[in-house]
């Protein structure tokens, strides 16, 4: 008999973090992949945030951190906030964590009770659903489709909520589909959101900078839905940061009152020296990050221009973030020595093997009829990994 929980038992690992894992695993055997599993940007840390990382090791800042974050880095959020989304959020409205992933999983734990129903449109993030599950709420996803450019709409929307809905929570830019809602979208969405009194919004926007169309849009800038959004953000994916492990949340202050009571029992305060190296992140201009951004853009041109040559690939355009979603059905049903593809892990396991190239499979997402594609990374690579996979995918019929 197993002496673990039913909740570690019930929670599933996270596919892309399971498939960086046997890549690496892989790789340490010799075999030549290619990851692009991970959504993590190449690009270095600025010169001038690691520099302020440097100053507060030499200046010992390296003790514990209030719970919520460092004041001054609260009091530059809340400028970033003003500056960037025309988001009114008093220091005191800002919570600190270590990484959006907890930022999210403070709200949800803080505000779901068992039962509750959260919305979630697919394709999702990997870690919402557990999340939601981890908090013994019930997920309703709602389907899209490339057709739709992977993005809900507010009768879909009005159909899912139901007394019990507690929550709904969705990313723009979004992670898988790089799906992005204009202004007008979200106006639609927040009118219908607000028509009922007890439904909150998580807005997952982690991937603002990383945007190649018109600026980038907040739920919460509509003054009639305000009080009902929790906007999530952090410095990992715009400054290329990962590693440095800093999210945070804007939100009514009753609700960051309660994120900051469950992290003070989890992880109390982010570290130290990463508070510091993301101050001099949300005080600069954001034009340090256009940089990447417009190498992302080209590297997205690129590989769907690729991707052409392959046949009964279909993709959105994506509007941002640093991934494309293919669909892939039109090689449900083919076969290739003892690889007989039925759906998105299928496949996405056959390119691995065969050839070398390691994707996430759709169903991770919520949508079995596609894959993920990275393209944080060089373009040679990026060119490598296309053609391996054109002439993997020519081995089936």
């Amino acid at each position: 008999m197993t002496k673990l929980s039913d909740r570690i038992k019930n929670l599933a690992e996270s596919q892309t973090l399971a498939m960086a894992k046997k890549s690496r695993e892989l790789q340490s055997q010799g075999k030549d992949i290619i990851s692009l599993s991970i959504g993590e940007p190449d690009f270095n840390t600025p010169d001038f945030i690691k520099e302020a990382a440097k100053k507060a090791i030499d200046n010992n800042v390296t003790r514990y951190t209030p719970v919520a974050g460092i004041l001054e880095l609260r009091k530059a959020i809340s400028e970033k906030f003003k500056r960037d989304n025309n988001l009114n959020y008093s220091f005191d409205q800002i919570i600190v964590s270590t990484g959006a992933k907890q930022s999210i999983a403070n709200v949800i734990l803080s505000m779901v009770n068992p039962g509750e129903e959260v919305i979630v449109p697919i394709p999702y993030w990997v870690s919402y659903i557990e999340t939601i599950k981890l908090a013994e709420g019930n997920p309703v996803t709602i389907p899209t489709s490339i057709e739709s450019n992977f993005k809900i709409t507010p009768d879909q929307l009005k159909k899912a909520i139901t007394p019990k809905t507690k929550m709904i929570v969705f990313s723009t830019p979004c992670n898988p589909s790089g799906s992005v809602y204009n202004k007008e979208e979200l106006k639609a969405l927040a009118e219908v959101i607000i028509q009922y009194p007890d439904l909150y919004v998580i807005s997952d926007e982690i991937y603002e900078y990383i945007n190649f169309g018109e600026k980038h849009e907040s739920l919460a800038q509509f003054d009639f839905v305000y009080e009902r959004v929790i906007t999530v953000n952090g410095v990992s994916k715009g400054y290329a940061m990962t590693g440095w492990r800093i999210g945070y949340i804007g939100a009514p202050k009753w609700i960051a009152d309660a994120c900051e009571k469950m992290q003070g029992q989890f992880t109390s305060g982010a570290a130290s020296i990463s508070q510091m190296a993301a101050l001099e992140a949300v005080k600069a201009n954001p034009s340090v990050t256009f940089e990447m951004r417009d190498a992302f853009k080209k590297r997205r041109d690129l590989v769907l221009n690729l991707m052409k040559d392959i046949p009964g690939l279909k993709t959105n355009i994506p509007g941002g973030a640093f991934y494309i979603f293919p669909d892939i059905t039109y090689y449900f049903g083919k076969s290739f020595n003892n690889y007989h593809i039925k759906n998105s892990n299928d496949l996405s396991m056959f390119i691995l093997e065969e050839g070398n190239v390691a994707l996430v499979s759709g169903d991770a997402f919520g949508d079995d009829n596609c894959i993920r594609f990275s393209y944080a990374t060089s373009e040679n690579i990026l060119t490598e990994a296309v053609k391996r996979m054109k002439e993997t995918l020519a081995k089936l019929n």
